[in-house]
């Protein structure tokens, strides 16, 4: 992991390519890098999550919202993110704890306009206390499925968010530091399951919780803002690699399908071939391949 610090900013820089994973104990080297890359503005993180603020008998909540983008595609990456909203803005959208803050317009990005979602997007990472988003390119997919290569990535979203929230956590040795028990995570992830998150790999950093709460939410970018975030980073995030595949094969009408198996798509793969960056294991695609 690569994660640079800027003391005039108060924001660390996330960068990170992972190569190989542990799976429940067993080493897989990856097919191809799964890159991620984020923020973390650790100024804002102790100020808002880390101190107590004289409430000594409150517990501080951090909540992290976690979603993908690109499960249906048959060309290019999943992407997974994960965002942390400030405290006053992370909650259930019904109750509208976005109302007059420069986010008042986030929801599911699938309900928002291209247009909306490319305004929100450098301003969730503007605002966010910190986010990662993850680039799970084809390969991954095709070596692990793509249900685990989803998984995959909400998990390594997750774990190198905390990381960086523990590490902070753990350097941050002052009278008015927040304890454990008065510090409960909360991971939401969008949808009807959670990633099995490698605990193992906390252990060694002091002021790591034994136990971190992690909630599924069906349809939860349409239900909480810090998943609508992440829903917005996935989302745009991926459109952005459909683009830059578009400029570089425009033959194939990228931009408009954006990799979705509509009968363009479909006429270009049979008129032009199977591209690189398509994956393989989606049946359509192996069709092409078989033909």
């Amino acid at each position: 992991m690569h994660i640079q610090h800027s003391t005039e900013s108060s924001a660390q820089t996330i960068d990170i390519n992972i190569e190989h994973i542990d799976v429940k104990g067993q080493y897989i080297q990856l097919a191809a890098p799964i890159r991620l890359y984020g923020q973390m503005n650790t100024a804002e993180l102790i100020t808002q999550y880390l101190t107590n603020d004289n409430q000594e008998t409150e517990q501080s909540i951090l909540q992290i919202g976690v979603d993908e983008a690109g499960r249906g595609p048959l060309l290019g990456s999943v992407n997974v993110a994960a965002a942390i909203l400030p405290a006053t803005w992370s909650g259930l959208i019904e109750e509208q704890p976005l109302k007059d803050t420069p986010l008042s317009i986030l929801t599911d990005s699938k309900q928002l306009s291209e247009k909306k979602r490319d305004i929100l997007y450098p301003l969730v990472q503007q605002y966010a206390i910190g986010y990662i988003i993850a680039d799970i390119p084809a390969a991954v997919i095709d070596q692990v499925n793509i249900l685990q290569a989803t998984m995959l990535g909400m998990r390594l979203c997750t774990e190198s968010l905390l990381e960086v929230i523990f590490k902070k956590f753990s350097t941050t040795g002052n009278d008015n530091s927040t304890s454990l028990d008065q510090l409960k995570i909360e991971v939401l992830f969008d949808g009807n399951r959670c990633p099995d998150l490698n605990y193992d790999s906390f252990k060694h950093l002091e002021g790591a919780p034994l136990a971190i709460d992690c909630q599924a939410w069906v349809k939860g970018d349409a239900r909480h803002t810090s998943i609508a975030a992440a829903s917005i980073l996935a989302k745009v995030s991926r459109d952005e690699t459909m683009y830059a595949l578009d400029t570089q094969y425009p033959e194939y009408g990228i931009a408009k399908h954006k990799g979705y198996p509509t009968r363009a798509h479909m006429e270009a793969i049979e008129k032009y071939g199977v591209l690189p960056t398509h994956r393989r294991s989606f049946a359509p695609v192996r069709r092409m391949l078989e033909t």
